[in-house]
């Protein structure tokens, strides 16, 4: 039988109601005992490293399950953690980057509603990630929701309330689940061995562009930030008023060492900087990075994750690198 570490954080999935509402309450035994089909199917511990609703998770949480996960590797066969939905996508991109090339399966999973509760999906999605995660093709860092199976790295919450709550973005889901069994779409080769890494830069802003928004706000950014994602509209591009000042700011912001991403707000299909002028004047500001096709989740961890191992001159080109599929 496989052996199988419960890494229980938090979330809807382990909420219970209080007198403000939902909150998490719920251990992970009592997590497990939702599920008794997966002690016959494997053995599992579980550890519970913090409580949370998902909104409070963010890097130092991140870093932390990366280093239990380190920690325990030669101990388990593999390892399903719960997660409220809510930033689960940003947690699996982040531990896509922070635990790369692992032959052990990192299964994410969470649900629209608590375990407390008689009609939800909690069980069966828990029981999903479990299935998947002590299946001998399964690798890697995934979200396993409502039956299918996403890579850490497309994943996205694309829904508030439904049970299909997560989508893959420009990638297809690379398995589904039916009566606890994998059905893979794509399959690959085991990579040998992981790779660890311990640090990100939490220095990296979201700047979401709006009609009208002042370029004034590179006084903040120019004063806090390392690393930039700029949310463009359509394929990406700056807008031309006030002067151009949106560039000029940009390329002084590129001139002292910081990093730039731009990135569009459409969800799919991605960034083209070279189709209209006001993107293919951004690439005249200085090294301008375009994340394609990636996710905004991907987008940001993974800058993140460079400029906290990497020296500078090296960021473009392992910006640009895919892994795990994150960019095409």
């Amino acid at each position: 039988m496989k052996h199988i570490l419960l890494i229980a954080t938090g979330g809807t999935i382990a909420s219970r109601i209080g007198k403000n509402g939902l909150a998490p309450a719920i251990s992970s035994e009592e997590l497990l005992g939702e599920v008794p089909e997966v002690r016959k199917l494997c053995m599992v511990d579980a550890v519970q490293p913090f409580n949370l609703d998902s909104t409070n998770v963010y890097a130092p949480h991140w870093l932390s399950v990366a280093r239990l996960i380190e920690q325990e590797y030669e101990n388990y066969d593999g390892f399903v953690i719960t997660h409220g939905t809510d930033t689960l996508a940003y947690t699996a991109a982040a531990l896509s980057y922070l635990v790369q090339d692992s032959p052990k399966p990192i299964v994410l999973t969470g649900s629209q509603r608590s375990v407390y509760l008689r009609d939800t999906d909690a069980r069966q999605n828990l029981a999903d990630a479990f299935f998947y995660c002590a299946d001998g093709a399964s690798f890697g860092v995934d979200v396993v929701f409502d039956g299918k199976v996403i890579l850490g790295t497309r994943a996205k919450k694309t829904r508030t309330r439904s049970y299909n709550a997560f989508s893959s973005i420009d990638y297809p889901e690379i398995a589904i689940l039916r009566d606890g069994i994998p059905y893979y779409y794509i399959k690959e080769k085991k990579p040998a061995a992981p790779t660890f890494y311990h640090k990100l830069e939490n220095r990296v802003f979201v700047l979401k562009m709006t009609p009208g928004l002042s370029a004034d706000i590179f006084d903040w950014l120019e004063t806090h930030c390392e690393g930039l994602i700029i949310e463009s509209f359509g394929s990406g591009g700056l807008p031309g008023y006030e002067n151009d000042l949106f560039f000029t700011r940009l390329k002084r912001f590129l001139d002292a060492g910081k990093v730039a991403v731009v990135t569009t707000q459409v969800e799919r299909e991605g960034s083209a900087l070279d189709k209209y002028e006001v993107g293919r004047r951004l690439l005249e500001c200085g090294q301008v990075l375009e994340a394609r096709s990636m996710t905004l989740e991907s987008a940001l961890t993974k800058l993140m994750w460079l400029l906290g191992n990497f020296p500078r001159d090296e960021i473009a080109a392992r910006f640009t690198a895919p892994i795990r599929k994150d960019i095409l």
